[in-house]
């Protein structure tokens, strides 16, 4: 479906009526498991020599949709459903990383992203490097020969601080690593990745892709332009592998290795597969994206003009925003909006923080972004509060810092949900 336009592809791409019964949107296949038609069937599935369905830990017919329908609106050539956007990023590690190795990192991650990177991936002996990503050559100076990766997000949680993709891309290459892009708060609708020089994309499809709060899911999209072969750093793929009979992947499958690989090594092995309900509803969210996106930018700017003028708020940080630093990045990278998801500081430090949370109505204070709804939260006691104070300050969510997801509700209505809870945050 390559020839069709984006929304389009979000309702179409990857289905079809159900060739068993008719069924025009896509049946939920809550199954276990699938009848082989021979035993010569079974091995050759087995032997990777044809693909086709076995056990929904590796693969089923309805996340199978969701995985073309990403690959397609990404412009990449392989995708993978994971039970959620962490265990997307474990896996796509996995398949790069040796003991030893190391990640080079944007310092502007998902608190919880830089939780798992330099505490849980250190059990599995990957080290990981932080930087600061407003300047991308500072990638270009932490770069050494343990360097298995960069990764970055396209617009970063929760400052919305957006990325200089194509640099740093280019950054990667000189060094023959990848550069895998978290594209979770920015959807293929803004940005596409691919499209600027990232080998992989990875998403937390909870948020915009679902888009409505109800289920967890994760994605990785492999864009099958990265040459594995230039050099000896990825044994995973370019090595005989033991589970399949010393077949060496990027021998065998080429532009599709890396995404065969993540399914049949990391997602059989380590287990974190979607289930068929949840790939179901995130199919549904995305038929949707294309509006849901341009509604939630349209008022997030909305919203971000009228703080700015609030005497009780000391700044905002929206790229949306002729004035803020990444106003330029945002014109050329996601000319269409600049996202919904950003920072403001209140005045009165931490204890206004907490009082704003604490007397919204219309907001949801809860931890998630990217839903319909309107939402809140103050990251230096939540979602960060793991980080020391320096390391808060750093990911920008410093102690006066609150994070709101703007949904889809009339701007009017939001913008007048913050006024009464600032207005009673300052009492």
């Amino acid at each position: 479906m390559s020839d069709y336009g984006f929304d389009t592809l979000a309702v179409h791409a990857g289905a079809h009526p159900d060739p068993a019964t008719g069924a025009r949107s896509t049946p939920i296949y809550q199954t276990t498991s699938f009848v082989f038609e021979s035993a010569d069937q079974a091995a050759a599935l087995f032997n990777l020599q044809v693909f086709g369905n076995i056990y929904t830990r590796i693969m089923n017919p309805t996340t199978a949709v969701l995985e073309e329908r990403i690959a397609a609106l990404e412009g990449g050539r392989v995708g993978l459903a994971t039970a959620s956007g962490h265990a997307a990023q474990v896996i796509a590690f996995h398949t790069l990383m040796e003991p030893g190795c190391e990640i080079l990192a944007a310092r502007q991650l998902y608190g919880g992203s830089l939780n798992q990177l330099s505490q849980s991936f250190a059990k599995f002996n990957w080290g990981a490097k932080f930087v600061d990503a407003t300047e991308p050559e500072n990638f270009r100076r932490e770069l050494n020969e343990k360097t298995r990766c960069i990764f970055i997000e396209s617009i970063a949680n929760p400052g919305g601080f957006i990325t200089d993709i194509e640099a740093i891309a280019a950054i990667a290459h000189s060094a023959g690593i990848p550069l895998i892009v978290d594209n979770t708060f920015a959807t293929p609708y803004l940005i596409r990745p691919i499209e600027w020089g990232a080998d992989v994309v990875v998403h937390s499809a909870t948020k915009y892709l679902n888009g409505h709060g109800n289920s967890i899911a994760g994605l990785i999209v492999d864009s099958g332009k990265f040459d594995w072969g230039q050099n000896n750093k990825f044994p995973t793929l370019t090595e005989p592998c033991p589970s399949y009979h010393g077949m060496r992947f990027w021998e065998t499958f080429g532009d599709m290795a890396f995404g065969v690989a993540c399914r049949v090594l990391g997602l059989r092995d380590l287990g974190p597969a979607l289930s068929p309900m949840n790939a179901f509803l995130t199919l549904t969210g995305i038929e949707t994206l294309p509006l849901r996106m341009q509604k939630h930018c349209d008022n997030a700017l909305e919203v971000a003009r009228w703080l700015k003028r609030h005497p009780k708020v000391a700044w905002v940080n929206y790229a949306g925003l002729e004035d803020d630093p990444c106003y330029n990045l945002h014109r050329t990278y996601c000319p269409k909006g600049a996202g919904s998801v950003f920072t403001f500081g209140v005045t009165g430090g931490y204890e206004a923080g907490v009082a704003l949370v604490n007397n919204v109505r219309l907001f949801s204070h809860l931890a998630n972004v990217g839903d319909t709804r309107s939402l809140i939260i103050h990251p230096a006691s939540t979602t960060h509060r793991q980080l020391d104070d320096d390391k808060k300050r750093a990911a920008g969510a410093g102690p006066e810092v609150i994070r709101v997801s703007i949904g889809i509700e009339d701007a009017k209505d939001i913008i007048a949900d913050l006024d009464q809870a600032l207005n009673a945050a300052a009492d």
